[in-house]
């Protein structure tokens, strides 16, 4: 069996925003219109070519289980380090994981806190790093963010640190780039249809009501609409 001394001293990846973190590159040019998230390939589930060999799929992950280490500590430090090749996760992600496989809770610990001391698992430099680069590629606002952090285990007041550096005029102009792209393809809507939709899609990226109706109103207004016919729409902004 391998001393836990052994252990070689990992080196910690310099930033969970690099090349192979799968959320872009941060540029404000990447903003997307699609309203659904985006997904690394490790979240986003088998391709079409896996999906069409569902034997080999199996077969593979009984002789990788098989290959796995005895040990319970080995073998969860052997899944984590997996999991974590080309895309960082956060702490409960990979506890989820060692409990699907069945690890007991004392090795999974141990490799976990392991993990952490020497920087291979980072929450607080996860979270800024998704909501700096989720901001930009698909403009998601801070609600947002913050719920999709919740759903990776992520501790609220790490969210709440990660999402307070997403200011309001930082926000305001990404929602106002989306719905200047947004606006072309409404054209020829009626008046009313065309608020919906464009309120709607900030809405579904976590804008609060307020900011979306203000947003749109002024880009309409910068389109050409007149302010007298938009003060019937919405008044008092």
């Amino acid at each position: 069996m391998t001393r836990r001394s052994d252990w070689p001293e990992y080196t910690p990846s310099p930033d969970p925003s690099s090349a192979s973190a799968p959320w872009g590159d941060g540029s404000v040019a990447e903003i997307q219109d699609s309203d659904g998230p985006v997904s690394s390939r490790a979240e986003a589930g088998p391709s079409r070519a896996s999906s069409r060999t569902p034997g080999r799929r199996r077969d593979g992950g009984r002789a990788e289980r098989e290959a796995e280490p005895k040990d319970p500590v080995e073998r969860a430090r052997a899944i984590c380090l997996r999991l974590l090749t080309g895309t960082p996760r956060t702490r409960q992600q990979l506890a989820d994981a060692l409990r699907k496989r069945e690890v007991p809770a004392e090795a999974a610990e141990e490799v976990l806190a392991r993990f952490e001391d020497v920087g291979l698992i980072d929450d607080a430099a996860f979270a800024a790093a998704w909501v700096d680069s989720r901001h930009h590629s698909r403009g998601l606002a801070r609600r947002a963010l913050a719920r999709e952090l919740r759903t990776k285990g992520v501790d609220s007041t790490v969210i709440d640190e990660a999402v307070g550096r997403l200011d309001s005029e930082r926000e305001e102009e990404t929602a106002h780039a989306l719905v200047a792209r947004k606006l072309r393809s409404t054209r020829g809507l009626d008046r009313e249809k065309r608020l919906r939709r464009l309120a709607g899609m900030l809405a579904r990226k976590g804008y609060s009501e307020g900011l979306a109706l203000r947003v749109v109103r002024r880009a309409l207004e910068e389109e050409g609409e007149d302010p007298e016919v938009l003060e019937e729409h919405f008044p008092g902004l």
